[in-house]
Parts: C-alpha cells; structure tokens; sequence
C-alpha cells in the first residue's frame, strides 16, 4: 500500500494490515500492530509524599490497556491516527511538523476516565541513549528505566551502599540512581535524532527492551517534538534552537576560584588576605551566610530571610565596594522559600503571595528544624515583588552574583494562583524560578555582568540560568555520589541543551562520619580548574572537612591550579561564545568530534573542554597514575610534552598534574604549552 505523504515530505506514515509504521527523515519512529501496538491507555492515582525534597512516588494504576486497533486519516495538514480497544478505550494521536519542520505528535485520551498515556517508540539495539537532564550515575541511558521528577538528589544514590541505606533509614533520604535536581525530558539517540516532550508532569522514560522506549506520561496527553541532524553537533544546534541558550559568562568568572566562606566580614577579609598573598587567584567570595545562620542538627543553615545581616557582616556593603576595587566580587545566597518566623514571610503573606493549603491558609513546608512559605510564582503580583527583592536586596546591595538555590521542593498538595495542579508545575517550577532570577538581571541592565547559579532544573533553565552547579555531592569517593558523579552529569546535561556547569571543589554533603580529605579536595580542585567555573564550598559540617586554607600545602595546591584556570581564559571563553552561539557545550563526550569511534559513546568519566583538550579526572582514592582513552589524533601530555596517537594509555597522575590532553593541530597549542612551563616554576 503507498505511503500517505500530505505536504509533510520528511514524514511518511505508510498504513500496513492491521496498523501503520510512522517514519521522520528515513528514521522509523513508531510501529503498530494488534500483537505489538505502540500506544497504551489507563487510570491511576498519584501517591506523591515528600519529606524535606525526597519523595516517594508510587501510581496507585487502576488499568493499563494497549489500544490494539488504529485508524490512519491523511489530510492536508498531516494525520490523525484513531487507538481503540473496544468501545470506551480509545485515544487519537495527531502527527503533524512545526514551523520548523519538527515531526510533533500530539496524543490525547479520548476517554475522559483516563490520565494516563504511554507510547512507545520504535528502537535498535545498537542504539546509545543520552540526555534525561542532569544524570549523575548513567551517561549512556540505555538499559534501564529513568523516572522524571525534579527532588534532592538523594544522599549515595546507590541501594547497594552502606550510606544510602542510612541515609534511607533515617529520612528517607538516599535516593537511587535516577534521583537529580535537573530531570527532562528530553533524550538524544545515536540514530541522531532528538525527542523533546513539551509536558512538565511526572514521566518515566524506559530505555530497557531492545526494540522500543517507552515514554509513560502521568496525564491524559502529551506533546512530543522530534528533530534530526545529520552530526551531533547540528543536532544539540537545533535542539537548543528550540530550547534555548545560555548567555556568556560574566568576565571575572575566569579571573580565579570564587571562595565559599562563612562566618563574617573579617573572616571573608582574612581568608582573602591569606589566599592571595600566597598567589591564589581568588575572583570572589561567596558568602552564603550574608542573611545570617541557623543551626540545625545537619549542620550550619543560612537564615532564608534575604536582606542583609548587618551583626555577622557589619559593613559589608562599603567592603564590597573595596573588594570590587581589587577585582574581587561579592556572591550572596537566595531561595523561593522565606523562613516562617521571619519578616520576609510575614510580608509575603501580608500580601498573599504564599501558596495556600486545601483549607486556603499559606503553606509552610519544614526544611529541616524549620518551616517556610512558598513563594507563589505564579501569581503575577508574587513574582514582580520577589525579582524586586532580588534587584533590590541582592543586585542594588552591591551583590556580584548568586546561588539561586533550590526549586525542586514544591509539594504536589499546595494550591497555585494559576489554578494548575502543583503536581503537574512540580517540574517547571525550577525553570520558572530561575526566570525569575533572570529577568532580575536583565531589567536591571546587569545580564552579563552579575552571575547566578542553579541546582535544580527543567525545561526552559536553558533560556534563563547563567550557571547550573551540579548540587550536593558526598565529601567522599563513591562513584555515583561523589567526584567521578560530576562528569556524567556535566555531560548529560550537555547533552540535554545546557552547556555550563560546574561543581563544589570537594563537595558538600557531609554526614555518618563522612569528612572531606585533603586529597580528595585537592583531586576535585584539579578537576575544576578544567571546567568553566572554580568554586569552593565548606560543606554542611565545615569543621569536619579538609579546607582550601587547613594548610600551607593545600593554599600552594591552589595558587598552582587558579594560575592554570586563568591562563587557559581566552580557550574558555571562546568555548563559552560558542555555547551561547550554538549550544554546544564547553564540556563534551568525545563522540561529539570522533562520532567514527565506537568506544566514545561508552564514556562517562573523561570529557573534551572545548574542541582541544581532553581531560580524564582521576577520581579514585590513593592513585598515583591513571589510565584513559584517546581516540586517534595527535595529542600532547599537557604536562610532559610527550606525544600519543590513541587509544588505552597509562599516565603518571600526582596532585597537580591531572591527566589532561590537547590535540597537536590546536590553535591553542601555544597556550596550552605554557601551562607545562608554568607548573614547572
């Protein structure tokens, strides 16, 4: 039977006996038949309860049923494809492209009993799978189920571990390996297509069997975009066309590591002081603490009541002009939550800006030893007077930038201004926070010179978030929760249309006895002067952890590490340039450059930086050499000048000399050649 191709040439839907094959750009992308149908329809009732961002989530299904028999009608804009079984079972599924000419399906439960929807797409086994946002266990997705739902991350993130198990014991609070701040749905496949689903409700995209995916959507629809590219580069370039980009990072932000200090002006001053009189390059203190500490049984709390503290930081604002002055900028600290017993939620809730319980009073929701109200961004009037806090209490105040934290905490059971079901914003809500954050910058004039960074994330943090930092990480080695964590979730999100990211030098989450080494900070501050941004933090328990001032050693560690970030300047903000021209990421898995070489798209633990060199974290305790892969090219030891053509090589890999590669035919190659100079002064 020939295939029906209304106006649509890059799509073709060919009906066949008993169901049809639904093809973009030769690509197949759903197969039907009574025995193997691709969509499926039911009912079920969420159970959704979180305890401080950790949440259990289970469907309560009450039926799940494959729609057998399908209807194929052409017509001038595309096809509506009719799913039943039986009389009362049935949904329709519109296939139709873009203004772009994206293949866009729209599917809908005809029935109105049912809220749930599945579809499953056609695959290969062969095929690798990346994306789902920020994934800190997995780079290559394929194999396993990736539920999304933007939560705390989860301490460990792997049942097998002895910390996850206490950290479940004790609240709840382990996660697996699909916990992230930052889920989305969006993946790319080695068939170099990409498939984006516009919706923000929970999702659990399984990537198990081998001949299909299957996108589960707890909703009575769902919109799903697909887009070829004939390389992956072309391919992020559309995806993040749609998505949108990152603008260039502010200037200084490549002048040094920003220090995370607390605990007062003077104590901001000394640190300084001491730091670079010893060469550090130091861009910046970040003080969380600027509104004031709490203390709770996990460790030191900032006080979320966002003005100015004038007892811990007496005279900060006339400091901060004199830091300024030396090249030092001022970071402060925000959230979308104000503290219950404060003056900042007394105001909010003065004027209704909180979101309400079923009853209509504000809903606080406990932190940990303390509530908080919910800002309600999306109430018009709630949102302009919380950016007026930000312009005005942070921006006009002097500050330089900010950790916008948090976002993934909106509970499912609080009632929103705009009348959506908070458990279908649940997701968009980190994108509509960093919104807020953004056009606080951008009304304001300060877009590119005042930063801000984000943990928690969804669809649209491309448009809005200057910088995703990739949370809280475990003060230790473990793989899916510590240093090695990094790197695939820097890649993932790549990946999924956002190309800056980086990390706490040493981590955050330090509990059961966890206590930050001074090796593993020194490893992480190796790694991090390899990506595009360097900056400390002192953890949750910061008496328990090894500091970037606890010894003469570690402050010579790094003047050494800061002088190689600001030395390699100019490559990063060219890469930088391009992820805001393009949306190619400034970290990248190598297949993006060597897409002929198989053994690339197993790679979850090395990274190029730009196009030019390749960098491989040694993230294992005790190790002194390290082995990696080179795809063939001709690389340069940064360090030794020695020369290699590919494949598995071993490396010697003290502190300070993280193995690190750039290709010979670089423009850069000069650049990269006085950093060998450097570290051997």
């Amino acid at each position: 039977m020939p295939a029906l191709q209304p106006t649509l040439t890059a799509i073709t839907v060919t009906p066949q006996a008993q169901g049809f094959t639904l093809c973009y750009h030769q690509r197949l992308i759903l197969r039907h038949t009574p025995e193997t149908p691709c969509v499926w329809a039911g009912a079920g009732t969420a159970d959704i309860e979180m305890f401080r961002g950790n949440f259990s989530i289970k469907d309560r299904l009450h039926e799940k049923v494959a729609l057998t028999d399908a209807t194929v009608l052409p017509d001038a804009t595309g096809w509506s494809i009719r799913f039943t079984r039986g009389d009362t079972i049935c949904a329709t599924l519109r296939v139709s492209a873009d203004e772009a000419g994206r293949l866009v399906l729209n599917l809908k439960n005809d029935a109105p009993s049912h809220n749930r929807l599945w579809l499953r797409l056609a695959a290969q086994p062969a095929d690798h799978i990346y994306g789902c946002g920020e994934q800190f266990s997995y780079f290559d997705l394929r194999g396993k189920p990736f539920p999304l739902w933007t939560s705390e991350q989860g301490v460990g993130r792997n049942k097998q571990s002895y910390v996850t198990w206490q950290a479940d014991c004790k609240e709840n609070a382990g996660g697996d390996y699909y916990w992230t701040f930052f889920p989305q749905p969006t993946f790319i496949s080695t068939q170099k297509y990409f498939c984006h689903v516009d919706n923000s409700c929970y999702m659990n995209f399984d990537f198990s069997a081998p001949d299909f995916h299957e996108l589960a959507f707890w909703e009575d629809n769902a919109t799903i975009r697909f887009e070829c590219g004939s390389d992956y580069i072309e391919l992020l370039e559309k995806l993040t066309a749609l998505l949108g980009r990152q603008p260039e990072l502010p200037d200084w932000v490549y002048d040094g590591v920003t220090l995370g200090v607390q605990g007062g002006t003077e104590v901001c001053q000394q640190k300084l002081d001491t730091l670079r009189r010893h060469g550090v390059k130091v861009n910046g203190i970040w003080a969380q603490d600027w509104s004031g500490i709490r203390m709770t049984s996990f460790g030191k709390r900032v006080m979320w009541n966002w003005k100015w503290n004038r007892d811990l930081y007496p005279q900060l604002d006339e400091r901060i002009k004199a830091w300024n002055a030396e090249g030092v900028q001022f970071l402060s600290y925000i959230n979308p939550y104000v503290a219950s017993d404060r003056e900042l939620c007394a105001e909010a809730a003065a004027r209704g800006f909180l979101t309400k319980d079923a009853a209509g009073k504000d809903y606080h929701v406990e932190f940990g030893e303390f509530y908080a109200g919910v800002i309600d961004l999306t109430n018009p009037e709630a949102y302009d007077w919380y950016k007026n806090v930000i312009k005005e209490n942070l921006i006009a105040f002097g500050c330089n930038g900010w950790m916008a934290d948090f976002g993934e905490y909106l509970p499912t059971d609080t009632h929103l201004h705009n009348g959506v079901s908070a458990e279908i914003m649940h997701n968009a809500w980190p994108a509509l926070w960093a919104k807020c954050n953004y056009e606080a910058l951008e009304e304001t004039g300060k877009l590119g010179e005042v930063l801000f960074f984000m943990r928690a994330g969804y669809t649209g943090s491309q448009k809005y978030s200057t910088m995703m930092w990739a949370g809280d990480q475990n003060v230790d080695w473990s793989l899916d929760d510590g240093l090695a964590s990094v790197v695939p979730a820097a890649l993932s999100l790549g990946m999924s249309g956002h190309g800056l990211h980086h990390s706490d030098i040493g981590g955050y989450t330090t509990l059961f006895e966890m206590k930050r080494s001074k090796e593993l900070l020194l490893r992480w501050c190796d790694f991090s002067a390899f990506t595009p941004m360097m900056r400390t933090h002192e953890g949750n328990r910061p008496g328990d952890n090894w500091q970037f001032d606890s010894d003469d050693d570690t402050i010579a560690h790094f003047a050494r590490m800061t002088t190689v970030f600001t030395t390699l300047k100019p490559y990063l903000k060219q890469a930088v340039a391009q992820n805001a021209k393009t949306g190619l990421p400034v970290m990248r898995p190598l297949f993006l450059h060597y897409e002929e070489d198989a053994r690339t798209y197993t790679l979850k633990y090395q990274y190029l930086l730009g196009r030019d060199l390749l960098v491989a974290p040694v993230y294992e305790q005790g190790r002194d050499d390290w082995t990696l892969y080179l795809p063939e090219d001709n690389w340069v030891h940064l360090w030794t000048g020695e020369t290699y053509r590919g494949g598995d090589v071993t490396v010697a890999a003290p502190l300070g000399k993280p193995p690190v590669f750039y290709r010979a035919d670089s423009e850069w190659h000069t650049l990269f050649a006085t950093l060998r100079l450097l570290n051997a002064l």
